[in-house]
């Protein structure tokens, strides 16, 4: 049987654009210029999703798990 996902979680999709005339295409935080590997960057320099939010007050919890979500599927999909 199927697990579903809870109703309030949404899909990095929801969360994550792509627009060629934004940084050259790179995936970015929907109505934002902040890329996914911005956000990824300083979430790997140790910055908590507090100290994310105390600086780009835009930026939820819901869009640092988005861009996650979107690392992973992306290495996930990739072949060596």
């Amino acid at each position: 049987m199927k697990q579903e996902e809870p109703s309030n979680q949404s899909k990095w999709q929801d969360r994550i654009a792509f627009d060629s005339t934004v940084l050259a295409g790179k995936p970015v935080i929907k109505g934002t210029r902040i890329a996914v590997e911005f956000i990824i960057d300083l979430l790997s320099q140790g910055w908590s999703n507090a100290d994310i939010a105390k600086n780009y007050p835009n930026v939820s919890d819901d869009d640092v798990r988005a861009c996650l979500a979107y690392a992973r599927d992306t290495l996930s999909a990739e072949r060596v």
